[in-house]
C-alpha cells in the first residue's frame, strides 16, 4: 500500500508546476503531445495496441456496485467490430457505494488527494496508446489525433483541474491558533480546525465526441474536492472512461481507500440513467458535456445540485479584412475540416460584409470570398489519404443526416463528396458542406448544425456583423468566435463585442493556432457567460462549487 501522502510527496514537485502554471498562464505541458517512439519509448506503440485488441469481444475487467446484468453499446465509425460488454449498475447501489467512501476520502485531506489524482493521471498516461485506439474507434477522431485530444490534451486538462482544486482546497490553512488579547487579563485563546467537505456524490456524463478531454476536468476537480464520482459515458463511447475508471478504481485501492470512490454507470440507449442519478438527492454535483436541450434539462431539473454543462452554440467568425488571405483561407478551410466539424467550438457562422473585404490579394466580393474558401477546402482535402487523416469519421446517424439535410440547400458554396479510406473501407468520411445565406436567414443560422456544416451569411456591414454575433451568442451560447481584420477601430469593436456576448476571442488566425483548439493551463474553454457553457475549463469558479470549508474550535 502506498499512503495518500506519499503519492503527494512522490508528485509534489508536478503539482506545484501545475498550480504555478495556472497562474502564468504561458505554455506548459506535463504529457507529451507527439505519440513518438523517441517520446513513450521504442515499445509503447504496440503495446498499446496490444492491449486495446485484447479488449476486443469481451466483458471488460471491472467491477460495479449491485451488478446486474452487462450492455454491448459501442460501434466504430471506422468500421472495426469492438463488441466489449461491461456490467451494468444498479443506480441506487452506486450512489449508495459512493456515500459509504466519502468519510475515508474527506479524512485524506487536499493534498493526499491531489496526490492520488496525480498518480492516476500519471497511470492514464502510460496507457496513452491504448486509449487513443479506444477514443479513435469510438469517436471517429484519426488516429493521432484521439492520441493527442484523447491522452496528453486530456490529462493536461485533469492535471488543470487538480491544481485548481489543490489551490482552492488549501488556500484556508488545516489549523491555526487565535488569540484575542484582553485588557486586564489574559487573551481568550483558540485553536481552530478547517476541513474541506465535498458537496456530495458527482455525475460525471460523457459525450460521445471527445469522452476524456470533456470529461477528465469535472471527475478530477471533483475527486480533489472530496467528492466520490460516478462516471456516466454516453452508450457510443464507453471504452476510454471505463480504462479510466478502472485506473482510478485501482489507485485507489492502493492507497487504502474505497474503489467506489470512482465507479462506472452504463446504459442501453434511452435507459435513462443519466436523469435518473442527475435528479436524485444524493447527487449534488453534475458535469455533462453534450446536447443543448438535455444540457438545458439538466440545469432546470436537477435542482439539487451545482450543475456544469458544456453545450453546442453558434461559433461564429468576422471578416472583415486582411492582409494574409492565402494564410485566412488555409487557416479556417483547417478549422472547419478538423473532425469533420464535430467539435463543438467548431465555426458554424461565417458573418461577411456585402461590400466584401479588402485583403492583400484585392478586393474580395462576398461571391468571391465563398468560391476562394471553398477552393481552400478541396485543396485541403484532395488527396484522400490526407483527407481521412484530417477529418478523421463521421459519428453517428444525426451528424449525417444535418449534413444530408444542409447539403440539399438551394445555395451550396461547397458541396460535401464522399472520401474513400482504402485502410478502413467502412468508414463513413464526408468533406464539409458550405452553404450561403443571407443575414435575413435567422432560422437557418440560428439553429446548431453540429458537424461538417458552416455558411457564408452576407450582412449589410461588418457593424452589422458584430451585432449579429452579440445577438445570437448571448441567445443561443458560442464557446468560440474570431474576428480577421486589419482595421484598429474593427478589432477594437470586436473585442467588445465579445465582452458583450460573454465569448472568448481570437483574431486574426492565419499560421498554426486555429480558434477550435484551446491549450490547458492557458486558454479558457467556455466562459459560463453565454448559454453554451456554466463555467470554464478550468478556473475557480470551475472547483469552488464542490466543496464547502467548515471549522471547529475550541478553547487552548
Amino acid at each position: 500500500m502506498t499512503t495518500p501522502a506519499e503519492f503527494y510527496e512522490t508528485h509534489a514537485e508536478l503539482l506545484d508546476q501545475a498550480v504555478k502554471a495556472t497562474t502564468a498562464r504561458d505554455y506548459w505541458s506535463a504529457f507529451p503531445e507527439s505519440p513518438s517512439k523517441s517520446v513513450y519509448g521504442e515499445t509503447a506503440a504496440a503495446e498499446g495496441q496490444r492491449a486495446f485488441q485484447a479488449l476486443l469481444g469481451e466483458p471488460f475487467p471491472i467491477e460495479v456496485p449491485g451488478a446486474e446484468g452487462s450492455v454491448s453499446t459501442e460501434r466504430s465509425p471506422w468500421g472495426l467490430e469492438l463488441g466489449v460488454s461491461y456490467p451494468k449498475a444498479d443506480p441506487l447501489a452506486l450512489i449508495a457505494a459512493a456515500r459509504a467512501a466519502t468519510p475515508a476520502w474527506r479524512a485524506v485531506g487536499p493534498q493526499g488527494r491531489a496526490g492520488v489524482a496525480a498518480e492516476i493521471i500519471k497511470r492514464i498516461n502510460a496507457r496513452s496508446f491504448e486509449l487513443a485506439h479506444a477514443v479513435q474507434h469510438t469517436t471517429g477522431q484519426a488516429f493521432v489525433m484521439a492520441f493527442q485530444a484523447g491522452g496528453p490534451h486530456a490529462q493536461d486538462r485533469a492535471l488543470e483541474a487538480v491544481a485548481y482544486a489543490l489551490a482552492a482546497t488549501s488556500s484556508i490553512p488545516a489549523t491555526s491558533e487565535w488569540s484575542k488579547p484582553q485588557r486586564g487579563g489574559d487573551p481568550l485563546r483558540l485553536t481552530k480546525t478547517s476541513t474541506v467537505v465535498g458537496r456530495g456524490v458527482s455525475l460525471v456524463v460523457g459525450c460521445t465526441t471527445f469522452p476524456t478531454w470533456n470529461s477528465y476536468p469535472g471527475l478530477f476537480a471533483s475527486l480533489v474536492t472530496g467528492n466520490p464520482v460516478i462516471v456516466k459515458p454516453h452508450p457510443g463511447a464507453v471504452l476510454p472512461l471505463a480504462i479510466t475508471v478502472q485506473i482510478c478504481r485501482e489507485v485507489l485501492a492502493e492507497a487504502g481507500q474505497s474503489p467506489d470512490l470512482v465507479s462506472l454507470a452504463v446504459e442501453q440507449p434511452g435507459d435513462g440513467i443519466a436523469a435518473t442519478l442527475a435528479t436524485h438527492p444524493d447527487v449534488r454535483i453534475v458535469d455533462f458535456t453534450g446536447s443543448s436541450e438535455f444540457g438545458n434539462w439538466l440545469e432546470a431539473n436537477a435542482r439539487q445540485a451545482v450543475v456544469y454543462t458544456e453545450k453546442a452554440g453558434l461559433n461564429t467568425v468576422v471578416v472583415d479584412s486582411t492582409d494574409d488571405y492565402k494564410g485566412l483561407l488555409r487557416n479556417l478551410s483547417f478549422s472547419l475540416s478538423l473532425y469533420s466539424g464535430q467539435m463543438c467550438t467548431t465555426p458554424q457562422n461565417i458573418l461577411v460584409p456585402a461590400a466584401g473585404i479588402e485583403t492583400d490579394a484585392g478586393h474580395r466580393s462576398v461571391e468571391e470570398f465563398g468560391a476562394d474558401l471553398a477552393a481552400a477546402l478541396d485543396k485541403l482535402l484532395g488527396d484522400p489519404a490526407r483527407a481521412a487523416g484530417t477529418l478523421g469519421a463521421i459519428v453517428n446517424d444525426g451528424v449525417l443526416a444535418r449534413l444530408t439535410e444542409a447539403a440539399g440547400a438551394s445555395s451550396v458554396i461547397h458541396p460535401t463528396a464522399e472520401v474513400a479510406d482504402e485502410q478502413n473501407p467502412g468508414a463513413t468520411i464526408r468533406t464539409p458542406v458550405v452553404v450561403g445565406l443571407d443575414a435575413a436567414d435567422e432560422k437557418a443560422y440560428t439553429r446548431e448544425w453540429f458537424g461538417p456544416v458552416s455558411f457564408v451569411i452576407t450582412t449589410e456591414s461588418t457593424e452589422h456583423s458584430l451585432r449579429i454575433l452579440v445577438e445570437t451568442v448571448r441567445a443561443h451560447g458560442a464557446l468560440t468566435a474570431l474576428v480577421h481584420s486589419t482595421k484598429p477601430k474593427v478589432l477594437a469593436a470586436a473585442r467588445e463585442a465579445a465582452l458583450d456576448a460573454g465569448v472568448h476571442l481570437a483574431e486574426n488566425l492565419t499560421g498554426g493556432v486555429f480558434v477550435n483548439q484551446t491549450a490547458a493551463f492557458s486558454d479558457l474553454h467556455g466562459s459560463g457567460a453565454n448559454p453554451a457553457a456554466t463555467a470554464s475549463l478550468s478556473d475557480d469558479h470551475f472547483v469552488t462549487g464542490r466543496f464547502f470549508t467548515l471549522q471547529s474550535r475550541h478553547h487552548i
